[in-house]
């Protein structure tokens, strides 16, 4: 049965010489794997530029019950860019949040206000038109925490307390064992917590402290999530924003 979805394009791999799997997190069904014959005609309705990272599409495809790959008829932009595969620092941003979402969402279930989030944040990225965006995607993943019930417990924050990463707590006591941060460290962490996309830009960071904080929220994520791997893309974006 063909159906209409709306999704964010997360990852492409080639599949045949014609046809590519493409990974999208849709709004009507969480993560979906579509099969995409793709064509380098410009008349072609099914051409690669059209998933791109983090384009935001809207797919009709043949829908079919214990099918894993589901054959697209037809596909359109959502949304054109104006920005983000255009601008260096915005194409880098979407290449690391496409790879590391592909990798975190695994759930084949709606999940409306994940979505609403994702692509909200994604239509803020491509608007922006000054550097104020370069804390965006420590912001990004800090906030998605909340949405995969990883957020931390900012409760117990106390000035010159620890944060324990393993149970995603503030504590005044040094952690036993596990994976933790300083008191200096776990500041900047409560730090990012408190920040929007809207306000971002207050709140200085070098390139050594932007990267520090990206390690430790990578690091983060991989302790709380099973089988999370290093992701290619980390290291482009260390060398952003200096």
């Amino acid at each position: 049965m063909f159906q209409k979805v709306t999704g964010i394009v997360l990852h492409v791999l080639k599949y045949t010489d014609t046809s590519n799997v493409v990974d999208v997190y849709t709004k009507e069904g969480g993560r979906i794997s579509f099969l995409v014959n793709v064509s380098r005609s410009r008349k072609s309705g099914m051409r690669s530029a059209l998933f791109q990272p983090l384009a935001l599409v809207e797919l009709e495809a043949d829908f079919r019950p214990n099918v894993s790959l589901h054959r697209v008829k037809e596909v359109k932009l959502a949304y054109p860019f104006r920005s983000l595969p255009f601008h260096p620092y915005k194409s880098s941003i979407a290449l690391f949040l496409a790879e590391f979402l592909y990798r975190a969402l695994k759930e084949e279930a709606p999940n409306e206000p994940l979505f609403e989030y994702l692509y909200h944040s994604i239509l803020w990225l491509d608007a922006c038109e000054n550097r104020s965006f370069a804390n965006f995607h420590l912001v990004f993943l800090m906030r998605l925490s909340r949405f995969l019930g990883l957020y931390p417990n900012v409760e117990d924050y106390t000035e010159g307390c620890y944060f324990d990463m393993l149970n995603a707590c503030f504590t005044s006591l040094l952690p036993k064992g596990g994976v933790f941060l300083k008191p200096d460290e776990a500041g900047r962490i409560r730090l990012l917590l408190r920040m929007n996309y809207d306000t971002m830009h207050l709140f200085a960071m070098n390139r050594v402290e932007r990267n520090r904080c990206l390690t430790v929220i990578n690091d983060y994520y991989r302790l709380h999530l099973p089988d999370f791997p290093t992701l290619k893309s980390l290291d482009v974006l260390r060398e952003l924003f200096d």
